[in-house]
């Protein structure tokens, strides 16, 4: 962990995606998601957890919270919004500067109710060694979910920026550049359905997590802030639908392990 990435990444991540009504949808319709199969109280570890945008939500809401991330830089992040939290809300959240994939040697073989990873799969070469790790670092009955790029939309992007010849090629390819400026690479949701059941962890759900707010901002559109609730209400349930969590440039899969 001496080369730090996100280092020069962790403002533009932390204060201005998470600051527009795209990165407060993204929040919403996870935590949403999330609680169809959370157990109440339980424990909850966001591994590549970032400044804690999806666990602090849930820390205010009961859950004793393990943010994991190896980002010194996000880490500051997260601590600067850990002081904005409740009281309360503090006690439960612990952070933990490590790699995602070697969560369960950091964390002394502790395994919890649940295991998040989102945002974290398409900056590694090759997924197997953190799903690994996230399945390993599930209790027995734990929820494991993953948040990732949809390798079947890889297209919109550039198609709605108008770079026409980046789309014709996108729609065979596996990688491409972010909105954060950082190459990234893209999965199916059979193949992550896959590896988790291979590891123990069947498939329950999954979901998209936004459309209509990205496509519009793709398409130079801004939504407007005073809009974001309705905006969220109607994401949530397109991701929920067929056609629409198709369509959507990442999906959230959920699976439980097996008792």
């Amino acid at each position: 962990m001496a080369d730090d990435p996100f280092a020069q990444l962790a403002d533009k991540f932390a204060d201005e995606a998470y600051a527009s009504v795209k990165g407060y949808v993204r929040t919403y319709v996870l935590h949403h998601q999330l609680l169809e199969h959370l157990p109440p109280s339980a424990t909850v570890l966001d591994v590549g957890g970032g400044a804690g945008h999806q666990s602090f939500p849930l820390a205010e809401a009961g859950y004793e919270v393990t943010v994991l991330d190896p980002s010194a830089a996000m880490l500051g992040k997260a601590r600067q919004r850990w002081e904005k939290l409740s009281a309360e809300a503090q006690r439960r959240v612990t952070f933990v500067h490590a790699d995602g994939e070697r969560a369960s040697e950091a964390l002394g073989g502790r395994r919890f109710d649940a295991v998040l990873c989102h945002g974290v799969l398409g900056y590694l070469d090759d997924p197997v060694p953190l799903v690994d790790q996230l399945c390993r670092c599930a209790a027995p009955g734990g929820v494991v979910s993953i948040m990732t790029a949809n390798a079947k939309t890889m297209a919109v992007q550039p198609a709605l920026e108008q770079r026409w010849a980046d789309a014709l090629a996108a729609f065979d390819a596996r990688t491409g550049i972010g909105v954060l400026g950082v190459r990234g690479r893209a999965d199916t949701v059979e193949e992550i359905s896959s590896l988790i059941q291979a590891r123990g962890v069947d498939p329950v759900q999954w979901y998209g997590v936004w459309l209509f707010v990205d496509w519009l901002g793709f398409g130079g559109v801004d939504v407007d802030p005073g809009s974001r609730e309705q905006v969220a209400a109607v994401e949530l349930e397109a991701a929920r639908r067929d056609p629409y969590r198709q369509l959507s440039r990442v999906f959230h899969l959920v699976g439980r392990k097996a008792r």
